[in-house]
């Protein structure tokens, strides 16, 4: 059984994406300083990604 043609494109894009997984949010929170060890990993604060 074949792809349809507009899912196969889809997987190929590899385009920037303009939602974080929590650990890069973290990653990006302890190098602005604005987390530390011990923080909740729950609610944090909105992040962009680095550009």
């Amino acid at each position: 059984m074949s792809q349809h043609r507009s899912l196969r494109a889809a997987a190929t894009t590899g385009g920037k994406r303009n939602v974080l997984k929590r650990f890069e949010r973290v990653a990006i929170l302890k190098t602005r300083s604005q987390w530390k060890t011990g923080d909740r990993v729950t609610g944090l604060r909105k992040t962009k990604p680095p550009e």
